[in-house]
């Protein structure tokens, strides 16, 4: 099979985008973890499929596809790049759209500086809706993992994220802690683990070990999810810049019940075929 396929980024975030809208793709999860492959295939965090959409409020359904070949619901820097991606193929003359998830619908806008913003939905502090078993709600709690005691801000933004506020990021244990948190038994579809530094009432830096993927350059839920916990705890004001290893995003909200608004690059890399 010849697939034609987009390379794009969203701060060092990348991905396969695939046009589902012009070319019927199903691939198996074999065939998704070799597009995803660095060596192998093409090489890339996360696929992002583009489909028509199911929902008749919906212009686009948004389908994500993690390197281990497994469906997530939801991915934000994903989300700019599925915006740029359909206007600069000319799926649709419309700045903004209404895409529709696994989780719910979200609104990309394409601004005048190049930059894509995201109506992310209001996040989700419900455990049993999470999914975090024993859960509360709290705006930190704690969870053991190896044999110590940390403290997590868990909540969803149409995915589970554990947050947890380091004192160093860069010297933040992502490596040993990242997959015993994404794997921890009380979060039973897995979860993202964000390490989180305090630089200022409105300035963080940020780090991701992502479900199903690793770590990776930058995470737009990621960036969302640890400014609605520095919000929650009293350490940050909105709008927050989030630094990651691969470049900013701008986080805003406005407290509980309201929408999180994500705001950063979505940069084309470049076009392709590949045979699978």
């Amino acid at each position: 099979m010849l697939l034609k396929f987009t390379k794009m980024h969203g701060a060092g975030n990348d991905f396969v985008v695939l046009d589902g809208v012009r070319q019927l793709i199903e691939l198996s999860p074999e065939q998704l973890r070799l597009l995803a492959d660095r060596h192998f295939g093409v090489g890339c965090d996360q696929i992002l499929l583009v489909e028509k959409a199911q929902r008749t409020e919906a212009d686009f359904r948004y389908r994500i596809f993690n390197a281990d070949g497994g469906e997530v619901e939801q991915c934000g820097n994903g989300a700019r790049c599925f915006a740029r991606f359909v206007h600069d193929q000319e799926l649709t003359p419309k700045r903004e759209i209404v895409v529709e998830t696994k989780s719910g619908l979200i609104a990309p806008r394409l601004e005048d500086d190049g930059r894509v913003t995201v109506n992310m939905g209001a996040p989700i502090f419900d455990a049993a809706l999470i999914p975090f078993d024993g859960g509360s709600g709290a705006v930190s709690e704690p969870l053991e993992v190896s044999g110590e005691t940390l403290q997590v801000s868990a909540l969803s933004m149409g995915n589970p994220h554990a947050v947890q506020v380091v004192a160093d990021v860069e010297r933040a244990p992502v490596e040993k802690l990242g997959p015993l948190i994404e794997r921890h038994p009380r979060f039973p579809k897995r979860v993202n683990a964000g390490f989180v530094q305090i630089m200022g009432r409105q300035q963080i830096r940020l780090r991701v070990y992502e479900r199903g993927s690793g770590e990776t350059l930058s995470c737009g839920t990621g960036a969302c999810a640890a400014v609605v916990a520095g919000i929650r705890r009293g350490l940050l004001d909105s709008p927050v810049n989030v630094a990651t290893r691969g470049g900013e995003l701008t986080i805003a909200w406005d407290g509980e019940g309201q929408p999180v608004l994500m705001t950063g690059p979505a940069i084309t890399v470049f076009e392709g075929e590949i045979i699978l």
